[in-house]
Order: structure tokens, then sequence, then C-alpha cells
């Protein structure tokens, strides 16, 4: 794997991730093709856009991100690892996790559920109530 335009410990997290993964940088097939959208002249004229292919798992991706064609083919490679991750590790993986996070912040309580935490609530306010000093006379 060549130099990227990264910090040297960014690289090397990559390479672990790689190694971890089993995963050489023989299977990948890289090709470089035209982005489009903002960047200019250079992202206009330029073959930034890294379209990278995992040979063994078929998986493949698109990373246009940066205007610079280096600095894509490391995010390509990264995001390539990390879904051959989320693919082997399936329900384990770190991503699973987030994506399973996000559905429970999202689900919505059936009614008789809320009915029932709005009641627990004000049955515990009207225990808080008693307790408060009482105040002066009128």
């Amino acid at each position: 794997m060549g130099p990227f335009p990264v910090s040297p410990s960014t690289q090397r997290e990559l390479e672990a991730l790689m190694r971890r993964l089993g995963v050489q940088e023989r299977d990948f097939e890289e090709r470089f093709i035209r982005s489009g959208g903002p960047g200019g002249q250079n992202v206009n004229k330029v073959a930034t856009c890294v379209v990278l292919r995992h040979r063994p798992s078929g998986l493949e991706v698109r990373c246009q991100q940066e205007r610079s064609q280096a600095l894509n083919r490391f995010l390509a490679r990264r995001i390539l690892l990390r879904r051959l991750e989320a693919q082997r590790l399936g329900a384990a993986s770190a991503e699973a996790q987030r994506i399973a996070k996000i559905r429970r912040q999202k689900y919505r309580r059936s009614k008789r559920a809320k009915d029932k935490m709005l009641a627990a609530k004000k049955l515990h306010a009207r225990k808080k109530e008693l307790r408060r000093p009482p105040g002066p006379l009128e």
C-alpha cells in the first residue's frame, strides 16, 4: 500500500484493520473516474473519484469526498474495510450497534405503555408534593 496523505498513526490503523480482516492490497481492484459536484476545475478535469472493488467478496465502493485522489484512495479503503467488517461480524459490529441504537431511539411506545408511564410519573409527582414543607397560611 502506497503512502497516503494522512498521519502515520492513521495509516497504521488502516493496516491493522487490513491484517485483522485478512485483506491484502492485491485483493483490491482500483479505478479512477471523474468526480462531479463542488470542487471546481480540479474535480471536473482530474479523475479524483476512486472506485475500489474487493475481488474475493465483490464489494465495491465509490469515494469522491475530497478533491485529492490520494486522500480518496485512503478513504475508499477505509470505507470498504468497515463494510467488510460489518458483513463478517454482522450484529456484533460497531456499525450495526450504532444503527440498532438509532432504531431503538426512534421506536414509538404503544398507547398503553405511554399511558402507564405517564400515570407512574403523576403518582411520583403527588408523592413529592406531600414531602414539601407547608407554606404560609393566607
